[in-house]
């Protein structure tokens, strides 16, 4: 889809400035065509890229998206293995690009876990792509709601016990400013794709008030123009963050 195309399907002015997706189906993708769900997760990764492209065009400044569970290690051996080989091939491929096409990227998650060599190769890019700011894109990977709030209370815990933060001061802000999404803003909109209606344990604290949209479309067939009819819809959205409009 051309940028044109893409731009003009964005409302002005009132869309997500942060849009988070639940990028589900790659495997169901693959398996309708009779190949192994590991094509599907290939063609995901070439999918994100497009994506990543079409964001500021359609207004968004930040991108998150859900690339790996705390659950996910569940999966066959096989398939976690080459998920992350695609992680780091997409890393080695795309650097150049990201730089030269001023995308910060950083991931979020308990990446202790990964491969000391993957772990390499993302604080490499992350340090790379820092000065960039035309789109701020960040990868979920190895990522739990959950265990994320958990690592976060366990840090604001020790801080109280070490005198760092006084008892009193172990409010909402002291919990976000420790969480791996510290700094970054809230996201607006969250999408899922492949017909499934959960949320999967992605960003509880974070969404609380955003806007969410499940699409039927599987991820693979996820374009930028699925995208832009998507943020279209939000800015018809009334978001009132538990208040009344008034007018």
């Amino acid at each position: 889809m051309a940028a044109k195309d893409v731009k003009d399907k964005a409302p002005s002015g009132c869309g997500p400035a942060h849009v988070a997706i639940i990028m589900d189906g790659n495997g169901r993708w693959a398996t309708n065509r009779g190949w192994p769900r590991l094509v599907g997760h290939r063609k995901g990764a070439e999918r994100v890229k497009e994506i990543v492209r079409a964001c500021p065009d359609l207004g968004i400044d930040w991108l998150t998206v859900y690339a790996f569970s705390t659950e996910n290690w569940k999966r066959s051996t096989e398939e976690v293995l080459g998920l992350m080989g695609i992680f780091a091939r997409y890393i080695e491929r795309e650097a150049d690009a990201m730089s030269a096409e001023g995308v910060r990227l950083r991931f979020i998650g308990a990446r202790e876990r990964l491969d000391p060599k993957l772990q390499k190769l993302m604080a490499g890019i992350e340090a790379r792509t820092a000065g960039n700011s035309r789109v701020n894109f960040t990868v979920a990977i190895n990522y739990g709601g959950r265990d994320e709030l958990l690592r976060a209370a366990r840090r604001m815990c020790e801080d109280v016990a070490s005198g760092v933060l006084a008892p009193e001061a172990a409010d909402e802000a002291a919990l976000t400013a420790r969480l791996d999404t510290a700094g970054f803003p809230d996201p607006d909109l969250v999408v899922r794709t492949s017909g499934e209606t959960r949320t999967s344990n992605f960003l509880p604290w974070q969404a609380a008030y955003a806007e969410y949209e499940f699409t039927p479309v599987l991820w693979p067939d996820f374009t930028p123009d699925v995208l832009g009819e998507i943020v279209g819809r939000f800015g018809t959205r009334e978001r009132r963050f538990g208040g009344v409009l008034t007018g």
